[in-house]
């Protein structure tokens, strides 16, 4: 597969499979490096009740600008001065001088901002309501016309950049890219720390007397200049008043006259003796995983011909004759992952990079050579072959109809691509130069592949067996590494003219590319909302033709709902195995599909297994037909069952050690009634016993008895829809349940007391902690619904200012509204650190925040409240950008079983009523010493937490152990109001059970 995704690991835990929803979580003003792995785990539930397809509706207006500079610049005695100057310019200027001001104006009309660092660019972007945007805009701009950046607000930042790095620090993503940096020859800027920390930013600059706050200053006027900025803007205002606007209000940012930094001239960085060797390398998950990487001269100017990404499409390729077949038919690997990012660490004016990334099985660690031998005759193959015009046009084709017929994206996403476009490509190919191919050059992809021989590959092998056996650290995230020659033996072979494997050939002719694009006649009555058109025991079926974005495309989406799966935590394990299984049986076959822009997904969600397909729907029925087939004649052998096995003990640990989402997963535990925890799924496939036998007799099961419903949107007929429907319960030869299932679990009633549970990260050596304070509201309608989110938005902003920006407690602060199976709630969540704050300290801050913004509630004009009230009810409002959208709020009824399609018209009808009072008396309710209160710690190691727990036998094991536990830890007297849970079945097992609820009118 192409570099659009880096490191694959298993399909569980897809959307966390829980029914809590995580809607309204707000994330930071930066987001400079984030883990970019890619990891299947991390997808995070989506928020799709913010926008509606409403008629005279408006998308939000956004604007982005790229400044032509980024890390590359920092100066050697100042490292991450860049990132910190991009955090820095936020805290307010000269003519809006209230440092949080900008992200108040934003949050009260409906708005967010990001921004990014990288090697060679930084952007900044927002977006709001358009009323608001010229306003906005005036604002933003004057971040880089006249920032304040005072004195007094540095050292806090300070702190937020090293809380951001810390996050970075148990990243396998970002701590190879540090690595790999080192390689870089001395004084080349790849070799700098772009980051920043405390350390960097504060701590040395005070002991070499450096002013970090002048050189701030200097850095912005060197840098900061209007020659080196593009801007985009995107509002449904007139080009030429967006024209006017933009001349009366960014013509002031200052123009130095100074020439652009220029990189290109420093040379390749990796053109050094410690290139071409191999790394071992210890992760912080337990993954297995060979990096095979090349550093070519500079790609960027052949961006009409994408030479590497004509290379990592065949590289990456998963059908017949592809490395990745051969692999798996070998049990070597899993998933592979080839090409360039196009991220400045990749791609840059010094060098580009070529990137094969290969998650291997435990066989596949122990014959890594054997495993990168396949890659190196594949592309001996490639190179003796040359560059083959069928399949540049094939790619070509897949393109040009992917971007004919694309979807639109956000605004703030657009905008944010093109200003970086506008940096990168010539003016007529803004809006193209990253998506299509224009010119096949056989010469230029044949030059790039001649740089890619094992003569000038580095190797890069992760896995935890390299535990011990490293001795050397890397200096900014403490990564153990070891470094050696590449082995005499294998040297020697790719040395010579070998042989190819005759396994490995040529991808065939695709015959999933579409080429009927035609809009299909409507076959019964056009609806705003879908309809049901099939209802029968067996399933039913909800349906609605596109009629909105007229496009040749299509979304099946089906819930196979069984009462098999949540038996016990062996099932839920057994199912786990048959998904990806199933996943594994289909890659090779359904690839072809995947590369011609048909994308499927199959998640193991609680109650049931999830089928989404969407893409192009000329050919999607028969990706679809190929899914229900492989499901319905599920086999699989003992080699493939032993490694999908032990590669799910390692996803469940990965997503465990992460302790977001172990503080998740507890939570979960202690409220939903009856439901498995993803530790207890763990504990369970590490006690072993879980047989191919056990697998096959559940399959079994599982398919017997099933009742299918689905959600069938886009260019169909209602007739071809049912088919869908007629196709899964023919092939499947399911019966219909015996009783109904109810697709959520009941909730547990929290006393009306303070509880916290603390426990221990499972990976010892992060620092990283994480405090969710939770407060439960109770069984509520729409309209309560509607008054918990306006309470959040209210809360937005200042629980930023107070708890990020004055304490300085984490880089990710948030509130959160929670929907916990129908079951109201809100929280604030803080990520922070054990080497700066004990938790039971930030759980108070968070109380001390709570206290002040009821102060503030109770104090706030009319004009305040009918402003976020009006902010809430325009993003509700919101036109969807494409029909995902659209598809996503209408799955979300059909899989809660709910229905409410028209739940946004609901919600902004109550929104309308709402007073100040009733906004004040809900949140009066819900906080306060008789509320519903739930304390979730997760606690990392540093000074700032004394090692202690509640019973030594809990303690986790080794990394990825036999013996797993959750490490409970005691209160002290600083919570004494708080009631410890250190045994969460004995806490629950007295507690009352809400009834089953549906949010509905």
């Amino acid at each position: 597969m192409s570099i659009d995704k880096s490191e694959s690991e298993m399909q569980i835990e897809e959307d966390e499979s829980d029914s809590d929803d995580d809607s309204s979580e707000s994330l930071s003003n930066d987001d400079s490096a984030e883990d970019s792995s890619g990891d299947y785990e991390e997808d995070e539930f989506e928020d799709s009740q913010h926008c509606t397809g409403k008629k005279k509706s408006e998308k939000q207006s956004a604007a982005a600008l790229c400044v032509g500079i980024g890390s590359f610049s920092d100066p050697d005695d100042l490292p991450g001065l860049a990132h910190f100057l991009e955090h820095m310019v936020f805290m307010g200027s000269e003519r809006y001088p209230d440092e949080n001001g900008f992200d108040a104006f934003l949050k009260k009309h409906g708005g967010s901002d990001n921004a990014s660092t990288d090697c060679e660019h930084t952007v900044f972007q927002f977006d709001i309501q358009r009323k608001y945007f010229k306003a906005a805009l005036d604002r933003w701009a004057q971040f880089f016309i006249g920032p304040l950046m005072i004195q007094d607000t540095i050292d806090r930042e300070v702190e937020t950049v090293d809380s951001e790095f810390q996050l970075a620090m148990p990243s396998d993503s970002s701590r190879k890219e540090l690595l790999f940096g080192s390689l870089a020859r001395p004084g080349h800027p790849m070799g700098k720390f772009f980051w920043g920390n405390s350390q960097t930013l504060k701590h040395v600059p005070k002991e070499k007397n450096i002013d970090t706050y002048a050189r701030l200053k200097e850095f912005w006027k060197r840098h900061y200049s209007a020659q080196y900025m593009t801007l985009a803007v995107q509002s449904k205002e007139s080009l030429d008043t967006l024209e006017a606007w933009v001349k009366e209000i960014f013509s002031q940012i200052p123009n130095n006259g100074l020439p652009k930094p220029d990189f290109s001239d420093v040379g390749d960085p990796f053109d050094t003796p410690a290139f071409n060797k191999l790394y071992r390398v210890v992760p912080v998950k337990n993954v297995h995983s060979l990096n095979i990487t090349w550093a070519l001269p500079p790609q960027k100017q052949y961006y009409r011909i994408k030479p590497l990404h004509y290379i990592s499409w065949l590289i990456g390729h998963e059908g017949k004759g592809s490395i990745l077949s051969l692999l798996r038919t070998k049990c070597l690997a899993l998933a592979l992952f080839g090409g360039n990012g196009e991220t400045g660490f990749e791609q840059n004016s010094t060098y580009s990079v070529f990137n094969i990334s290969i998650t291997l099985t435990d066989d596949g660690y122990q014959q890594f050579y054997e495993v990168a031998h396949i890659v190196f005759q594949y592309m001996k193959m490639l190179q003796n072959l040359g560059p083959q015009e069928r399949i540049y046009k094939e790619i070509q084709k897949i393109e040009d109809n992917e971007f004919h017929y694309q979807e639109q994206t956000d605004p703030i996403d657009f905008v944010e691509n093109v200003c970086e476009n506008m940096q990168l490509f010539k003016k007529e190919d803004f809006l193209t130069g990253d998506q299509l191919l224009f010119e096949y050059k056989p010469e230029v992809i044949a030059a790039a592949f001649s740089q890619l021989i094992p003569q000038k590959a580095n190797l890069i092998l992760l896995s935890p067996n390299n535990e011990g056996k490293c001795t050397l650290k890397e200096q900014w995230f403490g990564t153990s590494y070891d470094v050696e020659e590449i082995d005499k033996y294998w040297a020697g072979i790719w040395a010579s003219d070998f042989q190819l494997n005759p396994a490995l050939h040529l991808p065939e002719e695709n015959k999933y590319i579409a080429t009927d694009f035609t809009l299909k006649n409507s076959d019964c009555t056009d609806t705003m909302y879908p309809v049901k058109i099939l209802d029968n025991k067996s399933g039913c079926l909800w349906y609605k033709k596109d009629t909105k974005f007229q496009i040749p495309k299509g979304y099946i989406r089906f819930h196979l709902i069984s009462p098999h799966i949540h038996k016990s935590a062996e099932n839920l394990v057994l199912f786990d195995l048959f998904v990806n299984i199933v996943a594994h049986n289909l890659a090779e076959p359904a690839y072809e599909a995947d590369v011609a822009q048909l994308e499927y997904k199959l998640v193991a969600e609680e109650h049931g297994l999830v089928i989404k397909v969407k893409g192009f729907n000329h050919k999607l029925g028969l990706l679809f037909q190929l899914i229900i087939d492989h499901l319905a004649d599920f086999a699989t052998t003992p080699d493939v069952f032993g490694m999908i096995v032990e590669q799910l003990k390692k996803s469940y640990f990965n997503v465990l050690i992460k302790p977001e989402k172990l503080g998740k997963d507890v939570r979960l535990l202690i409220l939903e009634h009856e439901r498995w925890s993803l530790m207890q799924k763990y504990q369970t496939l590490m006690k072993g016993g879980i047989s191919i036998e056990a697998l096959m007799s559940f399959v079994k099961n599982f398919k017997s008895h099933l009742f299918v419903e689905g959600l069938v949107q886009g260019n169909f007929t209602s007739k071809e829809s049912v088919e869908f429907l007629n196709y899964i319960v023919k092939k499947l030869q399911c019966k219909p349940l015996v009783k109904n299932i109810p697709v959520q679990f009941r909730v547990v009633e929290l006393p009306n007391k303070p509880h916290v549970c603390k426990i221990k990260s499972l990976n010892r050596n992060d620092a990283n902690s994480e405090v969710t304070v939770y407060y439960q509201s109770g069984c509520h309608k729409v309209r309560e619904n509607a008054l918990m989110e306006l309470l959040v938005m209210h809360m937005e902003e200042p629980c930023f200012d107070f708890l990020r920006t004055k304490e300085t407690l984490g880089y990710h602060v948030y509130p959160s509204s929670r929907n916990t199976s129908g079951i109201l709630g809100f929280s604030i969540t803080v990520e922070t650190q054990a080497t700066k704050f004990n938790t039971e300290v930030v759980d108070k801050k968070i109380e001390e925040f709570l206290k002040s913004f009821h102060k503030k509630l109770t104090s706030m004009s009319q004009d305040s409240f009918n402003a976020q009230v009006t902010a809430l009810i325009k993003l509700k409002l919101c036109e969807d950008t494409h029909l995902g959208e659209e598809v996503d709020r209408n799955w979300d009824e059909v899989f809660t079983q709910q229905y409410l399609f028209d739940r946004l018209t609901h919600e902004i009808q109550a929104l309308k009523s709402f007073t100040k009072a009733d906004l004040v008396n809900w949140f009066s309710d819900h906080h306060g010493q008789k509320s519903k209160k739930l304390s979730i710690h997760v606690i990392g190691s540093g000074q700032h937490e004394p090692d202690k727990i509640t019973d030594s036998t809990l303690e986790c094991h080794s990394v990825g152990g036999e013996n797993p536990r959750l490490t409970f830890v005691p209160v002290s007297p600083l919570m004494k109001h708080a009631i410890p849970i250190n045994d969460i079945s004995a806490f629950t097992s007295s507690l009352k059970l809400y009834n089953f609820h549906k949010i509905l009118k």
